[in-house]
């Protein structure tokens, strides 16, 4: 196990989105063996872990201007397909392997490093977990998990509930390890800003109808025609043209050109810690950002405008305090979050100077358990995914074929190459590709929806 009076420990990222990128490398920091990086750079005894970042191709692979926004320097930083990362891990040693995937592209890259791993004496440590709250698909997110030597859950929670889904289906559930959201911190919140700003948190698919959508923003207009003295930010995730997580088909940007805005209200970009360090409410449908506000102590509300349904995610904050409507916000009401909800999401209402410092030491299992797996005798044995060609004959071959992979884990014939670069040409065409697809999904794609409900 590296330590401090050895190198410090090699981690590779694989991520499939900017919201995954920021997980997974913030995540990659807290969990390596010995001091994060944020202690290194307080007591500049150590060197920091050494980040690779791989981002998978596809039709949400991070922008510059999203990287930039999450904020997160790699020592080396590319873009590869599947085919081309588990080449990469054939060739190149590391310590710890971070999958930031879909859990589609989880089960793919497991299978395919088991095959690349096979008969080597000694192998990195395979991590993965979830970038937020989970509220949908639960069983089958978590089986495209199973097989990763460690399974992040977020909270006390979410690690019952994981365990229990594992049991529950015979499968090992050890690798499941509690931790927290490696986002949160920032300082706690201490009283009203001036001018008071609330900020409305808005998320790609979250409604996903234009009349939802177009509803949600005419209240926050509202909102800010009320109150006057107040300023009202619609915080958003991405600029027209660009993809997260989730594919946003009806950008707020375009529905608000039809209000008519009052000077008090904006739209804004960037770090949502930066944001939230002048926000004095934050108002959200189911965003991670209200747990990252809650863990502040800022006046946090879950929106029942739309109902409480399981399609909008905001069941999962039921008992949190925190449900209310733009009519009482209007009219002045500031929620008050349950304390013990609170500290089964794993977070620390007042943020990192409150609980005893207690958010600073929720990786510590999980370092000791990777520390641990890296110095096992003998290395670690082949991963077992739950899901095998013998389990699952009529589920696996097509999740590993979307990423060019074979029942084994191997490339398909025809897959991309990955013992070079591309060249000029190639990249060109690549890029004209992934244009042609992100307006096809954006563009194309919510028209023809449109005209088939006709």
């Amino acid at each position: 196990m590296p330590s401090s009076t050895t190198k410090p420990p090699r981690i590779a990222v694989l991520a499939d989105s900017d919201t995954r990128w920021k997980w997974g490398a913030l995540t990659a920091d807290r969990i390596a063996p010995g001091p994060t990086m944020e202690a290194a750079s307080r007591e500049d005894t150590q060197v920091r872990p050494a980040l690779s970042g791989f981002l998978l191709r596809g039709r949400a692979t991070p922008t510059p201007r999203q990287l930039e926004e999450v904020g997160v320097v790699a020592d080396s930083l590319r873009e590869v397909t599947a085919v081309e990362f588990l080449r990469a891990m054939a060739e190149e040693s590391y310590d710890i392997v971070v999958l930031a995937l879909v859990g589609g592209g989880v089960q793919a890259m497991l299978h395919g490093l088991k095959r690349v791993w096979e008969g080597r004496e000694k192998r990195p440590v395979v991590v993965t977990g979830y970038v937020g709250v989970v509220y949908e698909k639960l069983a089958d997110g978590l089986l495209l998990r199973h097989g990763a030597d460690v399974v992040l859950a977020n909270s006390r929670q979410d690690a019952e509930r994981f365990r229990a889904v594992y049991d529950g289906v015979g499968a090992d559930s050890s690798s499941v390890t509690e931790v927290a959201l490696p986002f949160l911190g920032g300082d706690p919140y201490t009283g009203e800003h001036d001018p008071y700003t609330v900020v409305f948190a808005a998320q790609p698919s979250v409604p996903d109808s234009r009349k939802d959508r177009t509803y949600l923003l005419e209240r926050l207009v509202r909102h800010a025609r009320l109150h006057p003295e107040r300023e009202v930010l619609l915080k958003l995730r991405s600029k027209p043209g660009e993809h997260t997580t989730h594919i946003e088909e009806l950008p707020y940007q375009k529905l608000v050109q039809r209000l008519d805005p009052p000077a008090n209200f904006r739209m804004v970009y960037g770090n949502m810690g930066e944001v939230l360090d002048r926000t004095d409410l934050l108002v959200t449908i189911s965003s991670t950002a209200a747990l990252e506000s809650l863990h502040r102590s800022i006046p946090t509300v879950v929106l029942t405008d739309l109902g409480v349904r399981e399609v909008l995610g905001n069941h999962h904050f039921v008992g949190s305090g925190c449900l209310a409507s733009w009519d009482q916000l209007d009219d002045g009401h500031r929620p008050a979050p349950d304390e013990e909800w609170v500290a089964r999401q794993g977070v620390v209402a007042g943020g990192p100077s409150s609980g005893g410092g207690s958010y600073a030491h929720a990786f510590d299992v999980a370092r000791e358990r990777i520390a641990k797996l890296l110095d096992r005798p003998g290395g670690l044995p082949p991963m077992t995914p739950y899901y095998t060609p013998a389990t699952a004959p009529g589920y696996l071959p097509g999740l590993l074929a979307r990423h060019h992979l074979g029942p084994d884990g191997s490339p398909l014939p025809g897959a991309p190459a990955a013992d070079r670069e591309p060249g000029p040409v190639r990249q060109i065409v690549r890029r004209a590709a992934r244009g042609a697809y992100r307006h096809g999904v954006q563009r194309v794609a919510p028209v023809i929806r449109r005209m088939g409900e006709l």
